[in-house]
Formats: C-alpha cells, sequence, structure tokens
C-alpha cells in the first residue's frame, strides 16, 4: 500500500525551527522527486521545497530560502524539511509530495503522483 506519513508539526514561536518528516510506505524514494508544500487558510498550495529525483539539486521558495533545508533519507524512505528562524507567515498545513522520476523538481503541484495527509504547523508572534 502506497502511503505517506507526514510528523513534526506543532505551534512553535516566532524564530523558532521544527523538522517536519515524511515517510514513505509502497514504494522506493529514490525512484521519486520530493517536494514540500504548504497551504494557508485562504490561500493557495505554494511550493516551499523540492529534490530533484537523481542529481540531488534543489529548489526554494524566496521566501524560505536560508531558512528551510529539504533533506532525504533513502535508506529510511524518508524526506525532511528542517525549518529555521520561523516566521508568523510560515504558518500552514504543511505537505509532502513526490513525483515518479523526475530529474528536474519544480512546483507545479498538478504533477505530483503522491501526497501525504498535511502537518499543521503554527507559529506566534
Amino acid at each position: 500500500q502506497v502511503q505517506l506519513v507526514e510528523s513534526g508539526g506543532g505551534l512553535v514561536q516566532a524564530g523558532g525551527s521544527l523538522r517536519l518528516a515524511c515517510t514513505a510506505s509502497g514504494f522506493t524514494l529514490g525512484d521519486y522527486a520530493v517536494a514540500w508544500f504548504r497551504q494557508a487558510p485562504g490561500k493557495q498550495r505554494e511550493g516551499v521545497s523540492c529534490e530533484s529525483m537523481s542529481d540531488g539539486s534543489t529548489l526554494y521558495a524566496d521566501s524560505v530560502k536560508g531558512r528551510f533545508t529539504i533533506s532525504r533519507d533513502n535508506a529510511k524512505n524518508t524526506v525532511y524539511l528542517q525549518m529555521n528562524s520561523l516566521k508568523p507567515e510560515d504558518t500552514a498545513v504543511y505537505y509532502c509530495a513526490l513525483e515518479y522520476y523526475e530529474r528536474q523538481c519544480a512546483f507545479h503541484f498538478t504533477e505530483y503522483d503522491y501526497w501525504g495527509q498535511g502537518t499543521q504547523v503554527t507559529v506566534s508572534s
């Protein structure tokens, strides 16, 4: 059974840190580009970060550059998003997503094949 399970969300004060994890089961993570998206109330889903399948190249939204870091552990079938210096505007539901055999990731969410259920991140001021 194909499944993505996210964890690590929660409530944190501005300036704090969280690490999100997304564990995949039912397929091999190394065959996929991985991404994190987020959606705040009343706003469209937006790409936060992604990592391509083969060469590990990454992409970040301008709003999170220098603060967030995406990584993966293929042996554990897990994707991470380390979030530092969090701001209230980072508050959203965060989703991990996988795109099969994508060598250059992007934030076109309709192209992603699998999605997690989402985890809430709330940053208080």
